[in-house]
Formats: C-alpha cells, structure tokens, sequence
C-alpha cells in the first residue's frame, strides 16, 4: 500500500475510478515490458546521444528511456496479469476497476497528468483501446503449464 500522501495514491483517491494498485501494477507491467519480454524501441543513434547528454546533465542515471507503445503495454499487462494472478487475472483487474483495456489508457494518461509517465507526441488514449479482450484473452486463452 502506497503511503496516502504519494502522489499515485491522491490521484487515485481524486479519480476515484481505479483502485492505487492498477496504478503501480501499470509500473510493475511497464518494467516487465523491458525487463522480461524485450519491449520498447531503442531511439535511434543521434536520439540516444541527444538524450544521453540530457540525463548527464541532470544526472538521472546512464541509459536513455526505451519507449513502449500502448498496445506493447497492454500485451505486458496481459502477460504479467496471466503469470501473476492465473484464472483470478480478469478478476482482479475488474476488483481495481479495471475492465477493458481503454481504462490501461486512463491510468496511463492520468499518470502523465501527473508527471509520473510521459508520452510521445504520438501516444494517445485511443492507443489502448480494443488492444485484448479480458474473457477471450485471460479467461479462454489461458493454459496451465505444468512444472517441469
């Protein structure tokens, strides 16, 4: 649980639609992303120095930011929701308020509102929309795997 004076956990309380843990599963599905399934296009060669000299400057790490596309987002969600919750993934996603993949969309654009994501001049909401179906793609679509 999110100390109530963080930031995600006023804009939770202010929006009211989705409960402070889709916002840090949207982080941990982010993370995920890159870590895990590879995601988010490297900036070409004279982007990645421009925006390595940026981070020098202000001294915020030695990697430039690798960017997801909404529909990359989505398919990480799923797969972490999948991996971290099984046959319940549909179910807590709704227990959040989380319904359909638009509302990824609102938890992303509500987090850039307040400075914790940004977005390129080419994202918007509608990037989110249809990108899965929660019955067909967390309930039908997913398979037990035994261990090994």
């Amino acid at each position: 649980m999110l100390d109530p004076n963080h930031p995600i956990a006023k804009l939770a309380r202010r929006d009211g639609r989705y409960h402070e843990d889709a916002y840090t599963f949207v982080f941990d599905a982010l993370n995920h992303a890159h870590t895990v399934l590879g995601m988010g296009a490297k900036p070409c060669h004279r982007e990645a120095t421009a925006e390595r000299d940026e981070i020098d400057r202000r001294g915020e790490g030695d990697e430039p930011e690798r960017h997801v596309t909404g529909q990359e987002l989505c398919g990480a969600i799923r797969h972490l929701a999948q991996e971290q919750y099984g046959l319940m993934a549909k179910c807590v996603l709704n227990q959040w308020g989380v319904r359909a993949t638009a509302d990824f969309g609102n938890i992303v654009f509500n987090l850039i509102e307040i400075g914790q994501m940004r977005k390129t001049d080419t994202d918007s909401r509608a990037d989110f929309n249809n990108v899965f179906d929660f019955d067909r793609d967390l309930l039908e679509g997913f398979e037990i795997v035994p261990p090994e």
